[in-house]
């Protein structure tokens, strides 16, 4: 891919002092115009070799447009996220919303890139993280990011031409680095794992442009050319954003799904035997929390189940037995502007509890396959494609030694109407009850599907779905402690 730009283009300062003024008002209209109509992010990645102008690419893209709508993120390059939250956690984090463009120096290109060059990573491994990084800007674009991807390049004479020019002068010379020397001699290195990279990840909705960076003007005008035309094709409906195609669903073969074959007349037999058993187990977990190794790991614990099957009792008796120091409950409801306005993951990366820490899930991103499904708030063939999305992120999870546990508490239908009844009927429980519960009792079935459908394709070996038959509360208390224990106590 690196011999495209190879060619010595240049453009003399004649032809750029007539483009540039134009290049920069078309940019700018066609800046506005996305902040005005809202309907999709950009998303641009700067990478390349040192030296080939990033810096100065960024401070360009900053100076013809309005920077009021760009966010620039300048990231180093780092082994492990310092809060112990998993690596593209910050990546994450940094995604503009709908409108906005976002700049990346240093981006999920970076690690695995250096890692390579210095012979941390072998290929297979390599491998592994580039079908992660093809998996998540698939993510990108399916949600409508326009994704634009530059690497700057220079020839190994380039670029050492390029560090003593820069060197020569006190203004400039704190720009190249003891570290820009030693890539320099690691150039074959570098270009080997990077033609890799690009070559396995330039894909028809994200492709790679390969822009020589020894001429500054011909770099200006190419890349401000290619963002104006990238933007106006979308803008101007000529190229609708990437639509994922659902994959088919296969029903049961017998007929009978895994809430099915739940035992929900599990109990506990006297209240006695339940407030022994509660104290034993709350004790073990608040143990396990405080135990030194808990430091190096995280907690997720997500929390679904039908309509009044015992979430928030649970998950009291869960906080009950922690330093409320080391834990924090998530309500998850209905996303805001702000987060329809980014990837539906966005929200809860957000979240994720640093080393030491537990972050506990009311609900979760599992709305999207439950909720947004049933209710209609969600085309099939992006809830269809959340399952494969949610795999990956839990995967991350696990991989960044987070423990994952996830239940899913299970009652009768005429359990639950004996619940609401019970909530109308006594004044300090009316608040939990609403319009919008015996809507969602009238869906009986169609949820009924979907949980089967979410627990068949979510349930893996790194966060396997517990399911909790909660006809029975003091049942479903114990048995999600009891599972909370020992997935922690494993973990240690």
């Amino acid at each position: 891919m690196f011999e495209s730009a190879e060619l010595g283009h240049t453009i003399d300062k004649e032809r750029f002092d007539k483009e540039e003024p134009e290049v920069r008002h078309q940019l700018l209209e066609a800046q506005y115009e996305l902040v005005k109509k809202a309907d999709f992010p950009v998303v641009i990645i700067l990478a390349g070799v040192d030296g080939a102008g990033k810096g100065e690419t960024v401070n360009l893209l900053n100076e013809w447009m309005d920077p009021r709508h760009i966010q620039t993120n300048a990231f180093r390059p780092l082994g492990e996220e310092p809060s112990g939250r998993p690596p593209m956690w910050r990546f994450w984090r940094a995604l503009p919303p709908k409108g906005r463009t976002a700049l990346f120096i240093g981006s999920w290109y970076t690690q695995p890139l250096i890692n390579r060059a210095y012979g941390k990573l072998k290929k297979a491994k390599l491998d592994q993280e580039i079908e992660r990084i093809l998996r998540f800007e698939r993510m990108l674009t399916d949600e409508g990011t326009l994704l634009l991807k530059f690497w700057l390049h220079l020839s190994r004479d380039g670029q050492r031409k390029r560090f003593k020019e820069l060197s020569k002068s006190k203004k400039t010379a704190w720009r190249v680095t003891d570290t820009d020397w030693k890539h320099l001699e690691m150039y074959k290195e570098f270009m080997a794992a990077g033609e890799h990279i690009l070559r396995a990840t330039s894909t028809a909705d994200a492709p790679w442009l390969v822009v020589e960076g020894t001429d500054d003007r011909y770099r200006s005008l190419t890349v401000g050319r290619t963002i104006l035309e990238a933007l106006r094709r979308r803008l101007d409906h000529r190229e609708k954003p990437h639509r994922p195609r659902a994959a088919p669903r296969v029903p049961p073969i017998d007929g009978v799904t895994v809430l099915d074959r739940l035992d929900l007349s599990r109990k506990v037999e006297t209240k006695d035997e339940y407030d022994d058993e509660l104290a034993t187990l709350q004790g073990r977990l608040n143990q396990l929390s405080r135990h030194k190794k808990f430091e190096n790991i995280s907690v997720v614990a997500v929390f679904e189940g039908q309509d009044a099957a015992g979430k928030g009792g649970a998950i009291r008796r869960v906080t009950r037995a922690l330093d409320a120091r080391k834990y924090d409950v998530i309500p998850i409801a209905a996303p805001t502007d702000e987060e329809k306005a980014r990837p539906y993951l966005w929200r809860f990366w957000r979240a994720l509890p640093e080393r030491g820490r537990m972050a506990i899930f009311d609900r979760s991103w599992y709305g999207r396959v439950l909720v947004e499904r049933v209710e209609g708030f969600c085309a099939e063939p992006h809830w269809m494609r959340a399952y494969g999305e949610i795999n990956d992120f839990e995967r991350e999870l696990a991989d960044n030694r987070t423990v994952v546990v996830k239940f899913w508490l299970q009652i009768s239908k005429d359990e639950q109407l004996r619940r609401f009844e019970e909530r109308q009927e006594t004044p300090f429980k009316q608040h939990k009850i609403t319009d919008e519960d015996w809507r969602n009792r009238d869906k009986w079935d169609a949820y009924h599907s979907a949980i089967s459908d979410m627990i068949d394709r979510t349930s893996s070996e790194h966060a396997p779905w517990t399911l909790v038959e909660a006809n029975d509360k003091y049942y479903a208390r114990l048995k999600v402690l009891r599972t909370l224990a020992d997935a922690i106590d494993d973990a240690l």
